[in-house]
């Protein structure tokens, strides 16, 4: 059973992902946020593949904006070593504010371009 907000968020995604497709090149980086965690993925859509991945779990009790910082920062770090220096972003159907955006904008400082 999906609530209306879900509904809309999923409505939303399907957008966005009409215009969003990973290359080789320049491949997806995907959100997800739950209520307690952040999860990042980047994708090759070509290919099918997940090249990268990142999440929150196992961190210390720390705010949840900070958990995506920290998250964030080590997509871009695991990114850049896997040889990923440009990525489009994929905000999953979320708005771009909060943890999506403090996500954004941490794996923008270590060294992603988007």
């Amino acid at each position: 059973m999906t609530t209306k907000k879900v509904e809309r968020r999923i409505k939303i995604k399907y957008r966005i992902r009409k215009s969003v497709f990973g290359t080789a090149e320049r491949p997806r980086m995907s959100v997800f946020r739950s209520n307690k965690q952040i999860y990042v993925q980047i994708i090759n859509d070509q290919e099918g593949k997940t090249l990268v991945s990142a999440s929150s779990l196992g961190f210390e009790a720390m705010p949840k904006i900070q958990q995506a910082e920290k998250v964030g920062e080590i997509v871009a770090k695991k990114a850049i070593e896997a040889g990923v220096s440009s990525v489009v972003f994929d905000r999953n159907g979320y708005l771009y504010h909060g943890r999506v955006k403090q996500l954004a904008d941490a794996a923008r400082k270590g060294g992603l371009n988007f």
